[in-house]
């Protein structure tokens, strides 16, 4: 499916597109399946969007009690480290939304990559869509880095793992990853699939990311094309300036 690709003014007004959509897609999964399944992302951009659904009028529209959360990829670090994207979102979000704790499903990232994520894919197991071993997502939020990375899916990492969850545990760009991380698969199976990409550092890639020419070795965010779902791009306008 082509991604649909829309450019905003910077990352406020992007990050208010995000919160609607956020909120609409929870409605209607709600609606017609009675919960809402989200995969979050880390990092400075969607941290603009969760302070948005903390506050109102998001925190009252959304029913938070239908609402279960995931993350794409994590860090094996402490729940309590800055560096953790479940930390992230739980002082950004999920500390002022009435979600139930069961609601929230972190990876152990205080354990070793290679069992969080054999803990992980059994946590998405139970969520599953069959014959998938794992939940077909109503929403995935990604970012993508300046190398072309999204989740923690590096350039030259397996194209398509069979697992749902991958241990992330090689250098990349002289920094150790000791990570988890979903999958194409798992991505490519959700209904709608949001990348929130801000930034002048990252107009170059962008554009080879949108491009027509295939480079899924060194580019993993074209990895990412969902089968039977919506794929949709919110940037700004210093990402999309060499488009």
């Amino acid at each position: 499916m082509k991604p649909n690709i829309k450019i905003f003014k910077d990352i406020h007004e992007l990050s208010h597109a995000a919160a609607e959509l956020f909120a609409e897609s929870s409605s209607q999964a709600i609606a017609e399946r009675g919960r809402f399944l989200a995969a979050l992302s880390g990092g400075s951009t969607p941290n603009h969007l969760y302070q948005l659904l903390a506050g109102e009028p998001y925190r009252s529209q959304i029913d938070w009690s239908g609402v279960h959360v995931f993350w794409g990829d994590e860090r094996c670090v402490p729940v309590d480290d800055p560096g953790s994207n479940y930390f992230q979102a739980r002082q950004a979000l999920l500390d002022h939304v009435n979600i139930p704790a069961d609601n929230i499903h972190r990876v152990q990232s205080d354990t070793k990559p290679a069992s969080a994520a054999v803990d992980y894919a059994r946590t998405l197991k139970q969520f599953s869509a069959p014959p998938l071993e794992w939940p077909r997502f109503d929403l995935v939020l990604l970012g993508m880095g300046d190398d072309g990375h999204t989740a923690s899916l590096f350039p030259a990492s397996p194209i398509d793992p069979a697992e749902p969850v991958i241990a992330v545990t090689a250098n990349y760009q002289d920094r150790p990853a000791n990570r988890v991380s979903l999958t194409p698969r798992v991505l490519n199976s959700a209904r709608r699939v949001i990348f929130l990409v801000t930034g002048l550092g990252k107009a170059v890639t962008l554009t080879q990311v949108l491009s027509d020419i295939s480079n899924v070795d060194l580019l993993p965010a074209q990895r990412i094309r969902p089968t039977d779902g919506e794929l949709l791009w919110l940037v700004d306008e210093a990402a999309a300036s060499k488009s």
